[in-house]
């Protein structure tokens, strides 16, 4: 079942972020994922505020674990440090249901 991995996170210091953005989108299809929403969210309730999302695929939740926890995107993360706040989640794909008739 394919699995999501949803960043939302406001960056306060771009010039120590640039190299995390111009690495992490290769270890990403590197490791079975790919993008599919990036931006500015249009938050319509709540009072968390992030100033970027970032959405992306994977065949499974396997496959990010195997991303996250891997030395590649570990050296990745101490190019973060400091560059912001963020809350990386996982989510899990939903299977195509049977339209009730």
């Amino acid at each position: 079942m394919s699995a999501y991995l949803v960043v939302q996170g406001t960056v306060t210091n771009w010039e120590k972020f640039k190299d995390y953005t111009e690495l992490v989108p290769k270890l990403v299809a590197n490791f079975g994922g790919h993008y599919v929403a990036m931006g500015s969210p249009e938050v319509l309730e709540g009072n968390f505020d992030p100033k970027s999302a970032v959405i992306s695929m994977w065949p499974n939740t396997e496959c990010i674990h195997k991303f996250w926890h891997s030395p590649e995107y570990k050296h990745a993360m101490t190019l973060r440090e400091g560059a912001g706040n963020f809350s990386v989640m996982i989510i899990e794909g939903v299977t195509k249901q049977k339209e009730q008739g």
